[in-house]
C-alpha cells in the first residue's frame, strides 16, 4: 500500500479502504512467516506488529449500530490479534498461518459483498473512529495542512 497517496486514498470508500486493509494484512503476513522460517527475527517482530497495528484500525472502524456482525467481526480481530501476539512470542509458523488462512476467508467474503453490492460514496467526512481521533490544523501562511491526534 505504499504507492497510494493521501489523496488517493481519500478517494476510496469505507469499504474499499477496509479492503485494503485486508489485503495490506495479508501481506505482512505472508512476509512475517517467511521471516520465521528464514530465522529473521527482528523483522517478523515488526511485521507482526504491523498487522496487529493494521487489525487494530479494522477493529476501530467498526460500525456497532449495524447489528450484531460488528460485535462478530470485532470478537474476531481481537481473537487473530492475540493469536499473532502469540506467534511472535513463540515464532510460530503453524499459529500465524491459522490466522493468515482466517484472514484470506474474511478478505475473500468482504470483496464478494463489495462486487455485489456498490460501494458507498467516497468519504467526504470523518467516517470513522480513527478519523474522529485525527485533527487537520491549517497554518494560516504557509497553508500546509498536519494530522494531530486529538
Amino acid at each position: 500500500m505504499d504507492f497510494l497517496s493521501k489523496e488517493l486514498i481519500y478517494q476510496k470508500s469505507p469499504q474499499e479502504l477496509t479492503s485494503l486493509l485486508y489485503e495490506a494484512a495479508i501481506t505482512k503476513l505472508e512476509k512475517a512467516i517467511q521471516e520465521i522460517e528464514n530465522q529473521n527475527y527482528i523483522e517478523a517482530n515488526q511485521l507482526f506488529q504491523r498487522v496487529n497495528d493494521i487489525l487494530q484500525r479494522l477493529g476501530a472502524g467498526l460500525n456497532y449500530e449495524s447489528g450484531i456482525l460488528a460485535d462478530q467481526l470485532d470478537a474476531v480481530y481481537n481473537y487473530m490479534a492475540d493469536e499473532i501476539i502469540a506467534a511472535n512470542l513463540k515464532k510460530d509458523v503453524i499459529t500465524a498461518t491459522n490466522v493468515l488462512t482466517l484472514l484470506k476467508d474474511i478478505s475473500e467474503s468482504w470483496n464478494q459483498a463489495l462486487k455485489e453490492n456498490q460501494p458507498l460514496k467516497p468519504r467526504v467526512s470523518k467516517a470513522n473512529l480513527y478519523d474522529q481521533h485525527v485533527m487537520v490544523e491549517e497554518k494560516d501562511h504557509l497553508s500546509n495542512k498536519i494530522e494531530t491526534g486529538k
